[in-house]
């Protein structure tokens, strides 16, 4: 049986944000949850490792990268693997959401709270030519990154932040609500479990400055419209020493004055004389290796597409070159002279002697149209 959709798993959209797929998550493990489901523990159960296995893609940047791209098969199995109710299934997953408002969970007798970073995404625009063979790219990017000034602490040079009277220094306080003891993140002090008294002129307590990095970007050769290259650790400053996050750089190619791409594969639109089409000849054609030759048979008509092998590109997946596709465009002279002209008016006449010989289209057409005609008419 196929596995359904992780999106209709969790109920959400495509487009759904970190933040709903958690509350998706929670909503459908608390519905689920075998222990609230006893008289239905089976299908309780099935329910919720469904939408366990979902939320465990979903939250993951990459995961859910992967999974949007290339669906189930992407992710070589899935995460379903990580097993059922034990410890290293349902206690992880369920302290992950529910921790912040339970307690328990991975935090144990819990402490001050570490928040990662948050990811950033940077456009990065290429020519094909640099996306087909690889380039090296600097970029600057604005983020926030850690203050040299207090080292990240928030408070200024001298003083040092002092422990949280409302929390204990845990960054968190737990409150009783009938059956269940609470556990919320500290008010006062954000789950830092410290405050500052005297903060940093620099930061102004936050700990964290607003700076523009200037960061190498290796880009490997095959690269194409709408690939995403992963720097880990680049992304913003975490808070009370939680780690940076990433940085997603997504790659969009400028559209080429000759080529199209798609995947391996490349096409171009190759203009041709009236005279090289009709008595066929040789023409310079362009590929992003250097000129080669296009050998033209004569009749050829306008729309005639010729495919070279191997003359097309490689992939970040896919080493062996695509082929390019060169499609005739016949071009129709202008600005003749008087002389041009009367030549051409001759040449014409002389065409039309032959009929249906010289014009196998045309003849073909005329035919079509009668036909339709015809049929109206009765």
């Amino acid at each position: 049986m196929a596995k359904r959709d992780y999106y209709e798993v969790l109920g959400v959209s495509k487009s759904a944000s970190a933040d709903e797929i958690k509350k998706a998550y929670r909503r459908l493990a608390m519905k689920h949850h075998p222990d609230r489901n006893k008289e239905d523990s089976g299908a309780s159960e099935k329910r919720f490792k469904e939408a366990k296995e979902a939320y465990e893609v979903l939250k993951d940047a990459d995961k859910r990268a992967t999974y949007d791209q290339f669906g189930h098969d992407g992710l070589r199995g899935g995460p379903g693997g990580h097993g059922g109710f034990g410890a290293d299934g349902f206690g992880d997953i369920f302290g992950d959401v529910f921790g912040d408002i339970f307690g328990g969970g991975r935090r144990g007798g819990g402490g001050p709270q570490v928040f990662r970073g948050a990811d950033l995404g940077y456009e990065l625009r290429l020519d094909l030519e640099a996306a087909v063979a690889g380039d090296n790219v600097t970029i600057d990017v604005p983020t926030q990154v850690g203050c040299e000034t207090c080292d990240g602490s928030g408070a200024k040079k001298g003083s040092e932040p002092v422990k949280c009277s409302t929390c204990g220094g845990v960054g968190q306080v737990r409150m009783q609500q009938g059956f269940f003891s609470i556990q919320q993140t500290c008010p006062a002090c954000k789950g830092a479990g410290t405050t500052i008294s005297d903060p940093c002129t620099d930061c102004h307590g936050r700990g964290r400055v607003r700076k523009t990095r200037t960061l190498s970007v290796k880009v490997p050769a095959g690269v194409d419209d709408g690939d995403r290259i992963r720097l880990s650790g680049e992304g913003e400053a975490g808070r009370n020493g939680g780690p940076s996050g990433d940085l997603y750089v997504e790659i969009r190619v400028n559209p080429h004055k000759i080529f199209e791409r798609e995947g391996s594969n490349i096409s171009c639109e190759v203009p041709v004389s009236i005279a090289t089409a009709t008595l066929g000849g040789e023409v310079e054609l362009p590929t992003l290796d250097g000129n080669v030759s296009l050998k033209i048979p004569g009749g050829t008509q306008s729309g005639k597409v010729f495919r070279l092998r191997g003359k097309g590109v490689t992939t970040v997946r896919d080493h062996r070159k695509g082929d390019l596709f060169a499609m005739i465009a016949v071009e129709t002279p202008v600005n003749l002279t008087a002389e041009q002209r009367e030549l051409l008016e001759k040449f014409d006449k002389s065409l039309r002697k032959g009929g249906e010989k010289h014009s196998p289209r045309a003849g073909g057409w005329i035919d079509t149209v009668k036909r339709f005609f015809e049929r109206i008419s009765q």
